[in-house]
């Protein structure tokens, strides 16, 4: 089996990461002595030079004077993630000395502990005490216990040893170790980084060069490298037109995201929720399924659920649609109450001067029979009641000087008629009508088209949108993973983004209902 330069890069950018921490916390952080040489000065006249070279200000040590002498600071710490007792220590149980730090061509005259860290027990380093001392060129240390990230610092005044002509002072040497320590367990020169050790600025330029690599390995695999739900295949949707817009936006990101997905969509392609319904039924009729499978090139979506009768069409609720009233800005009226909405739909009011509008005769234009935003608009709103007979085929033959109705086959339709049309009342989806300045959305009982009016029980005008599959699609079908990208996070910012609520959003998803309902 090959495998390919991307992969092989997200391989190594998991693996380095997992080895660094394996190194700083199973490794490195273990058990790990550390000490830094903070100063090593003479203290000399540095104008002089040569063999004239004269010490500043004469120091002298228990009245005699020093030679040359010169100044160290040691830090001695923890660096590990470790606590150190006096048992982890590599010397003998009878030995109370646990680090040996020595001055070649300097002889000690004088040490202090001049810090330490709050934890460390100051009887490590009061006069007298075991492993605490200085023997010529040597410092000795007590078995100090250091806890994670603990330090003290040593002070010692040296003087050049007789003999020593080199005018320049080899570096301390300091001796210690630790049991299970890193690296045989000596004690290791430690250094402080401003921005981050050496290690881990070459951990840091590994996983840059590694992003980099993936990086570019995605940006030239093309369509090699397609989303999880990628498919391909030849789509058809079909259905509501309330909900055409989301589909249309969602089926162009779609094949933008899978080059090799097909989506095609023509102006007649949602033309209502009842002939989606039939046109999905006679799909899977036609293509002569046998049962246990589904046809998985085409969808349609309802606005509320299918009616009897078509047993192999199987429901998937998508989002939660609001609807709206709406109607032509000379009708003087922003809000009805429910009663007024059904006095309209049953021919008893027919002028808007009757509900304190002005006076304008009301036209009603509605969605043709099959819409889900009509039959909703009569189930919930006008009690199962329906409107007034049409007066007149085409809307544009509507008598301006007395009520009438009539009837057209999309939502887009209906909006563009009702701000054509003066005293006209429509019904559309919310998004729809908000994207349209030219018509005015009505409230019901003081309550506008929201979530929370629908969840309270104070809004009536909403419905479930549901996508029917003939069948159960195959899992790898086009019509699976269209489904799967409208539940993803793309698919539902589409959905909101056009006025829709996503059912996951909800709190009965799989109803996809308000709360209350």
């Amino acid at each position: 089996m090959s495998v390919s330069w991307g992969s092989l890069a997200a391989i190594l950018g998991l693996a380095v990461p997992v080895a660094a921490a394996l190194w700083e916390f199973v490794l490195a952080g273990r058990k790990r002595l550390g000490y830094r040489v903070q100063l090593d000065t003479t203290i000399r006249d540095s104008a002089a030079s040569g063999p004239d070279t004269t010490v500043l200000q004469r120091m002298q040590w228990d009245g005699t004077n020093l030679r040359d002498p010169s100044v160290v600071l040691l830090r001695i710490e923890n660096a590990g993630w470790r606590p150190l007792v006096a048992a982890d220590y590599v010397a003998p149980a009878n030995d109370p000395v646990g680090i040996r730090i020595a001055f070649p061509g300097r002889r000690v005259v004088g040490m202090t502990v001049t810090e330490r860290s709050t934890q460390v027990p100051p009887t490590f380093f009061v006069p007298g005490a075991e492993g605490f001392e200085t023997t010529g060129r040597v410092i000795s240390l007590p078995k100090v216990i250091l806890n994670r990230r603990a330090h003290y610092k040593v002070l010692a005044v040296l003087d050049r040893e007789e003999g020593f002509s080199d005018p320049e002072f080899p570096e301390p040497e300091v001796s210690a170790g630790v049991v299970g320590g890193v690296r045989g367990g000596n004690i290791k020169k430690t250094a402080y980084y401003p921005f981050a050790s050496r290690q881990v600025r070459w951990l840091l330029a590994s996983l840059i060069l590694v992003s980099a690599t993936q990086s570019a390995f995605t940006l030239a695999g093309g369509d090699e490298a397609a989303p999880l739900d990628c498919t391909t295949g030849t789509l058809h949707l079909s259905g509501s037109t309330a909900f055409a817009p989301v589909l249309r936006e969602a089926a162009k990101r779609y094949e933008e995201t899978c080059p090799k997905a097909h989506i095609p969509l023509t102006a007649t392609s949602f033309k209502g929720s009842v002939d989606g319904l039939g046109t999905l039924a006679a799909a899977g009729a036609d293509a002569r399924l046998p049962d246990g499978r589904g046809l998985g090139s085409r969808l349609t979506f309802s606005d509320g659920p299918k009616s009897d009768g078509r047993p192999r069409l199987l429901p998937r609720p998508v989002a939660l649609s609001l609807f709206t009233l709406v109607v032509h800005q000379d009708a003087g009226v922003e809000d009805l109450s429910l009663k007024q909405v059904r006095d309209i739909y049953a021919g008893t009011v027919t002028n808007w001067s009757q509900v304190r509008g002005n006076d304008v005769p009301i036209h009603l234009v509605s969605r043709n029979p099959g819409s889900g935003t009509r039959t909703t608009l009569e189930q919930q709103v006008l009690d199962g009641g329906g409107p007034p007979r049409v007066t007149t085929a085409d809307c544009a033959g509507l008598d301006r000087d007395r009520p009438g109705r009539c009837e057209v086959g999309s939502t887009g339709t209906l909006l563009d008629t009702v701000a054509a049309t003066p005293g006209a009342l429509g019904h559309s989806e919310v998004g729809a009508a908000a994207a349209h300045d030219d018509v005015r959305q009505i409230r019901i009982d003081g309550y506008p088209a929201t979530l929370e009016g629908a969840d309270q029980g104070a809004y009536p005008y909403w419905q479930t949108e549901i996508a029917y599959t003939y069948g159960e699609p195959p899992a790898d079908s086009i019509a699976a993973g269209f489904l799967r990208y409208l539940a993803d996070e793309v698919g539902k910012d589409i959905v909101r983004a056009e006025g829709h609520r996503p059912c996951s959003e909800l709190d009965k998803p799989l109803l996809c209902r308000p709360s209350n309902s």
